[in-house]
């Protein structure tokens, strides 16, 4: 008896201690709509890292999951950082500017997007520990062009692996820019 709790009965609290665990720190997440096309598909399911922003601070490029207008009871949103915080981003002529801190305007290149945003966008310095997010399918998101930022505290985690449809599994599309 007491062989088959050892061998038997402790592997399996074990698969599901680490099951829970897992599931804590790298949840997964159902990608709702086709505002991240063409690099995330809809229903398309990744694994979101909850760990790696207490390392460093999120980057642009990253695609990240957050709680919407700091509404933790909404479905989480999914998006692309593209505004640090003391930056301003502007969109002309379906290109992305951002004006850094210290004066230098740098435009961006953005191999990810579905197509070059279509209305011009010009906006304000993005507050200490906000983010400005757009969706790569830029012409069809609900992003920080209508007046909002994603607050630090907000932001679930960073995408890290597709793990379904099979065709989609690899890590996330995350493009680092300076």
């Amino acid at each position: 008896m007491k062989h088959l709790l050892r061998n038997i009965l402790v592997p399996i609290i074990v698969a599901i201690a680490i099951f829970f665990l897992l599931h804590a720190l790298v949840p997964s997440f159902v990608v709702m709509s086709s505002s991240m096309e063409p690099s995330l598909q809809v229903k398309q399911r990744i694994l979101i890292s909850k760990v790696t922003y207490h390392f460093h601070e999120p980057e642009r490029g990253d695609i990240i999951t957050f709680y919407p207008h700091s509404n933790r009871e909404a479905v989480p949103f999914i998006k692309r950082i593209i505004g640090l915080p003391g930056e301003s981003v502007e969109i002309k002529q379906g290109i992305v500017y951002i004006h850094k801190k210290n004066g230098n305007v740098l435009p961006l290149d953005e191999p990810y997007i579905k197509e070059a945003p279509s209305h011009p966008f010009k906006g304000d310095t993005i507050p200490e520990n906000e983010y400005f997010v757009l969706g790569d399918n830029r012409n069809n998101s609900t992003d920080s062009r209508t007046g909002w930022t994603v607050k630090r505290e907000d932001i679930i985690g960073k995408a890290w692996l597709s793990i379904w449809p099979p065709r989609e599994w690899g890590l996330a599309s995350n493009y680092s820019t300076p």
